[in-house]
C-alpha cells in the first residue's frame, strides 16, 4: 500500500543526489509542486528526463540540480526557448548541462520499455533523420525473423518518477482523467514513485472511461497537494495559467531575476503559499 504522506517527507524519503529522475506530465498535470519542493531541499546532480521538459525543469536546471537532461522536445510551449536551459548549455551558468535528446517516438518506447522491465526499447524510427549523428545512444538493430533494420535506445527507468493526478483513494490506488501522456509507464518504470494529487476520496465513483488507475502497489508515496499542477492544468480542476507562461520567457531572460524570483516563490515559499497562488488564479475573473 501506498504511503499517504507530506509532501516535504516524500520528497525527503524518495528523491537523493545523482539520482535518474522524471517528473513527467504532459500539456496538464506537470508536477510543479514536487519539483519546487524538490529544489527547497536542495537536491544535486540530478539526470532529469522528461519527454517535453517546459519551465518547471527550466527553474531545476537554472538553480544547479541537474548535469544532464534527457528529453524529446524543450522548450516553452506556445511562447519559445528555455532560457535557463539555454544558458546551462551555452555558458555552463549556474553549471555544465549534458543533453541527450530523442524523437517523442523513443521516449515514449522507451519509457514503455522501461516499465516492462526490458533493457532497451526496439522500434520503427529515425529514417532518413540525423539525430543519431549527435546522440550515441540512438543505436540500430537487425529483426532476427524479418531482417528488418530497427531503431533501438536504452530503456527509461528512473530511480524516482514524480507525477500529479486528479484524486487517490484512502489504499493509494491513483485516477488520472483527461490527457494521460506517459505519466503510468513513467511511475511503472521507477524504482519509486511519488504521486502528488488534488485530493484523497473514499472511493471512484462515476470514473470517466479514459480514467487511468494507477493501483497502489506501484506507488510508494501519495501526497495530497491542491493545485499542485500549477500554472499547467487539472483537468476537472483548474485551467492552465497562461500569463505564468508567458510572463516566464521575461523573468527567465535575466540571470538575477530569476533567482529573485525563485527566491520569493520558491525557496521563501511554502506549500501553502503556494496552494494560495492557485486559489487567487482561480477566482480571478
Amino acid at each position: 500500500m501506498a504511503k499517504i504522506q507530506p509532501l516535504g517527507d516524500a520528497v525527503a524519503e524518495n528523491l537523493r543526489d545523482g539520482d535518474f529522475a522524471a517528473f513527467e506530465g504532459f500539456t496538464h498535470l506537470i508536477p510543479h509542486a514536487a519539483a519546487h519542493e524538490a529544489i527547497r531541499q536542495g537536491r544535486r546532480d540530478l539526470t532529469l528526463v522528461r519527454m517535453t521538459p517546459d519551465i518547471v525543469y527550466d527553474q531545476m536546471v537554472g538553480m544547479g540540480m541537474a548535469k544532464k537532461l534527457v528529453f524529446s522536445y524543450v522548450g516553452n510551449p506556445g511562447v519559445g526557448l528555455l532560457r535557463r536551459v539555454r544558458d546551462a548549455i551555452e555558458n555552463g551558468w549556474p553549471n555544465s548541462l549534458e543533453i541527450e535528446e530523442h524523437s517523442h517516438a523513443a521516449m515514449a518506447n522507451a519509457y514503455e520499455a522501461g516499465a516492462a522491465g526490458q533493457p532497451i526499447a526496439v522500434f520503427r524510427g529515425y529514417v532518413g533523420a540525423e539525430l543519431a549523428e549527435v546522440n550515441a545512444n540512438i543505436k540500430s538493430v537487425t529483426c532476427p525473423f524479418t531482417g528488418e533494420k530497427l531503431a533501438a535506445v536504452r530503456s527509461v527507468r528512473p530511480d524516482v518518477s514524480f507525477v500529479h493526478a486528479q484524486k487517490a483513494n484512502k489504499k493509494g490506488d491513483v485516477l488520472i482523467e483527461g490527457i494521460i501522456g506517459i505519466q503510468k509507464e513513467a511511475v511503472l518504470a521507477a524504482g519509486r514513485a511519488v504521486v502528488t494529487v488534488e485530493e484523497i476520496v473514499d472511493n471512484f465513483d462515476d470514473v470517466h472511461p479514459n480514467a487511468c488507475v494507477l493501483p497502489s502497489w506501484a506507488v510508494t508515496a501519495v501526497c495530497v497537494v491542491p493545485g499542485g499542477a500549477h500554472p499547467s492544468y487539472t483537468h476537472g480542476y483548474y485551467g492552465r495559467d497562461n500569463a505564468s507562461y508567458v510572463a516566464w520567457d521575461e523573468i527567465s531572460a535575466d540571470r538575477d531575476r530569476f533567482k529573485a524570483w525563485m527566491l520569493e516563490n520558491v525557496l521563501d515559499a511554502s506549500p501553502d503559499d503556494y496552494a494560495d497562488r492557485v486559489k487567487s488564479f482561480r477566482s480571478a475573473p
